[in-house]
């Protein structure tokens, strides 16, 4: 395999800007496909692009959140889906924590890796000698057409028969994370959506797949992971792979952003100045501008605070994750506001299939749905502020 990015910032960035060419190429070939294209899943592969976060012993880059979310907005700004596909991947990374010895030797440490998954609905995992016995569908495996493991959440069953899963003495049913190869499943090719179409991100099945024990790991509160993941990444739990889905919001606003700017020079119909005489323009542009400053400063500054913490030993309270949550879903949202600017300045431009400013709608309005970021993780930060049991599960890893 190639050598990867240089690990700096310039070096990383000197790699994308060679490898631009061949992501434009293959762009609209994605969004008809409804998946990123081989040659570009391999070039993101094959120059580090989806072990961004993975740690560097166990070959991956190694880098710090923020330095990841900024790359992955960098690759979101030429091409929405590889820049989504590049953060998904990234995002899957920090569960190998949760795995066994084996599983960081034979999946993690592995070159070739590559992550997908999904977590809802969980699968069926009944307890077999060895391991599991998984089976179920999830939804919205983006990547998996490039993907090598898939992992998810199975809720475990005493039995085939049996219509509720084990439960803790606190009353939540008995969970585990699992990891098994893309080719013991099926894709169920059922992605056709209004936006991020190239992002392949179908439904992936199982049925009654063995599960060995090591490729499986008590979905519960990292408490000491193997050696490989004894860092600081590992501290920040799973909130740098929440972070992960939302920075590709920033690429797309900023595109559109890019895009109009470029556009500046169109003089509307039934006018005689340019678009960018226009006062109304100029104000929609500014506010664009500065919503999409504003919501990646609070971003990186919240995860740099999170990583520093993470530096000096400690693990995430109940507060700070509520602040990785407001960070994540104040990111889309105000994304989505700014692109939603771009949109109105732009005129006719806006839908027309040629231009891309349809395709930056189409694209934030998407991933506002998703439920890691949606708007409504702001009622669950809101909860917390208050004192009260937020409703969202997450929030106690």
């Amino acid at each position: 395999m190639p050598a990867v990015a240089e690990t700096t910032v310039e070096g990383i960035l000197g790699k994308l800007e060679d490898l631009r060419p061949l992501i434009e190429e293959h762009s609209d070939e994605a969004e008809r496909n409804r998946c990123v294209s081989a040659p570009v899943s391999r070039a993101m592969l094959e120059n580090g692009f989806f072990r961004m976060m993975r740690p560097e012993t166990v070959g991956g880059l190694g880098l710090d959140p923020v330095t990841c979310f900024r790359m992955i907005e960098e690759v979101s700004r030429i091409d929405s889906a590889v820049g989504w596909n590049v953060g998904i991947a990234n995002g899957f990374e920090p569960f190998g924590a949760w795995g066994s010895k084996e599983l960081v030797r034979r999946v993690m440490s592995a070159d070739d890796t590559v992550l997908c998954g999904g977590f809802f609905p969980p699968r069926k995992a009944v307890k077999v000698d060895g391991g599991y016995r998984i089976s179920g569908r999830t939804q919205f495996n983006s990547n998996c057409n490039a993907a090598t493991w898939v992992c998810g959440e199975a809720l475990i069953f005493e039995s085939d028969d049996a219509t509720e899963p084990l439960k803790y003495e606190t009353g939540a049913p008995m969970s585990i994370l699992t990891f098994f190869p893309i080719e013991e499943a099926e894709i169920i090719d059922n992605w056709d959506t209004l936006g991020m179409c190239g992002t392949g991100s179908h439904d992936v099945e199982v049925t009654n797949v063995f599960l060995p024990e090591e490729q499986s790991a008590p979905f519960i509160p990292l408490s000491d992971p193997e050696p490989e993941y004894a860092g600081p990444l590992h501290r920040l739990s799973i909130w740098p792979a929440i972070a992960c889905v939302a920075a590709p919001a920033f690429g797309i606003a900023q595109s559109a952003i890019d895009d109009f700017i470029e556009l500046g020079k169109k003089v509307p119909s039934y006018t005689s100045g340019s678009l960018a005489s226009r006062p109304v323009v100029q104000l929609q542009l500014g506010e664009a501008e500065a919503k999409v400053a504003a919501a990646r400063a609070l971003f990186h500054n919240t995860y740099d605070g999170m990583w520093q913490k993470a530096l000096d030993g400690e693990c995430l309270e109940l507060e700070d994750r509520s602040r990785c949550q407001m960070a994540c879903s104040y990111a889309v949202k105000t994304a989505a506001e700014a692109v939603d600017l771009i949109h109105l300045a732009a005129g006719s431009s806006a839908i027309r299939n040629e231009k891309r400013f349809q395709r930056h709608f189409r694209d934030i309005h998407v991933l506002t749905q998703h439920a890691f970021v949606s708007e409504s993780r702001l009622q669950s930060v809101g909860q917390i502020s208050l004192g009260a049991e937020p409703e969202w599960p997450f929030f106690a890893l």
